[in-house]
């Protein structure tokens, strides 16, 4: 099957069927045997998505007439041309030939006219359109106005520079395994395999890969000597103040990566539990120990259910990397400007209130709780903790004296693309 057939088809499952695109992705057979053509896939379905709504805006500009709902196979595969034509370097003979070429496997042979007049009149008319995607903010970043509306409201003044690094390319950042290597000396095997990487500035076990690359080529891979985790991501195990003989909670916990990082980090702690409610999702965390050979008490239960997984024992620490908007990750996720909406993300902070009330009450007197999301949103970030701290006596802001981040008095707020970094927002809260 060819790249723009099985883009086109997963594309078209992420809109109409509001399912996320890494899950379409992964659960995609054709996508699963493209083989080499793996890559054109994900560049066509990543880039679409991120460009969707100004790709759509420029369809119906080209359209005499709006495409039929039981023929929407026909306006993806369009959009997928119109995003090689405006983002890519293919060919534009290539871009419309193969697009062209594609209505026959997708069994709509009649739209090839259709999808040849409409990318040619795009590749003649480039320069008008591209003045006409001004018309409108939301159009120009390719944002809906909700959520630029938001971003204007928290942050005024940063607000553009968050939505250009949502439209771009992320990093790719390791972490090495300290216990088996040292960074320098991985950075060195990198360079033999003519993988350039560089150290990061706020974790000792960062790498920051001048190139993405598929982890196949990362040597020691498998044998649990690096993992990919962004540089964000990785400041969570070092702000929990690890010590020997803890009991350590790491709520939310898949794919694994931070539970991954705890152990790495303090390899002495009494027990590490690690909590995911979804099998698929833990049976993920489940592999990343396995790769790194580490292990902590993994519990497939929904975290509100205290009684049916706490055996009673108090946490020195608990991390909660809490569901959230996840709007500081969409440069990696672009499907998020999509289908995320505003109704939704009230409900999520509802669940983060109750999150926070109940594992407060399973911390030890002394104890520290990391409350982590990887959203830009006030809301879920510094309000949230805010209200909690008000509504909670025994509670102690601690600072985190750090030169990442946004001071926000209740924790600190990394926006997305400050240091090259996915927005993050991370508070640190003590039980008297």
């Amino acid at each position: 099957m060819s790249p723009r057939f099985i883009a086109t088809h997963i594309i078209k499952r992420v809109v109409e069927e509001k399912i996320n695109l890494t899950f379409t992705m992964t659960n995609d057979i054709s996508f699963e045997q493209a083989g080499k053509d793996k890559a054109l896939v994900q560049e066509f379905c990543y880039g679409t998505l991120r460009w969707y709504i100004q790709l759509e805006y420029l369809l119906g500009l080209l359209l005499n007439k709006e495409i039929r709902k039981k023929d929407s196979v026909i306006k993806y595969l369009i959009l997928v041309g119109l995003y090689q034509l405006l983002y890519m370097r293919i060919p534009v003979h290539a871009v419309i030939s193969e697009t062209v070429e594609t209505c026959k496997t997708l069994n709509r042979e009649w739209a090839k006219g259709l999808v040849n007049a409409v990318l040619r009149r795009a590749q003649r008319e480039s320069d008008s359109l591209r003045i006409k995607l001004k018309s409108s903010t939301s159009i120009s970043t390719a944002h809906p106005e909700w959520l630029l509306n938001q971003l204007q409201k928290d942050w005024p003044k940063d607000w553009e520079n968050i939505v250009d690094a949502n439209n771009k390319k992320p990093p790719m950042y390791l972490r090495v395994n300290q216990h088996k290597i040292k960074r320098n000396d991985y950075i060195a095997i990198l360079e033999k395999e003519n993988i350039k990487g560089k150290e990061t500035l706020y974790s000792e076990q960062g790498i920051l890969l001048e190139y993405p690359v598929d982890v196949s080529r990362l040597p020691g891979f498998s044998e649990g000597v690096v993992s990919v985790q962004e540089l964000a991501a990785q400041l969570a195990a070092t702000l929990l103040d690890l010590k020997p003989g803890q009991n350590v909670l790491d709520a939310c916990a898949a794919p694994g990566g931070k539970s991954a990082h705890i152990l790495e980090t303090e390899p002495h702690i009494a027990k590490l539990t690690s909590i995911e409610k979804d099998p698929m999702r833990a049976q993920k965390l489940q592999d990343t120990l396995s790769r790194l050979k580490l292990s902590a008490k993994i519990v497939i239960e929904d975290i509100l259910n205290v009684d049916k997984w706490w055996n009673g024992q108090y946490f020195d620490r608990i991390l909660l990397d809490t569901p959230c908007s996840a709007t500081g990750v969409i440069r990696r996720h672009p499907d998020i400007k999509l289908l995320r909406t505003p109704e939704e993300i009230d409900q999520i902070n509802i669940l983060q209130h109750k999150l926070l009330d109940v594992l407060w009450k399973l911390l030890k007197p002394g104890g520290m709780l990391i409350y982590v999301t990887c959203s830009i949103l006030k809301k879920e970030n510094s309000e949230t903790m805010k209200l909690f701290i008000e509504n909670h006596n025994d509670c102690i802001v601690k600072p985190i004296d750090a030169s990442w981040g946004l001071d926000t008095g209740y924790g600190k707020q990394i926006l997305t693309g400050e240091d090259n970094m996915d927005g993050f927002f991370y508070a640190r809260i003590e039980k008297k």
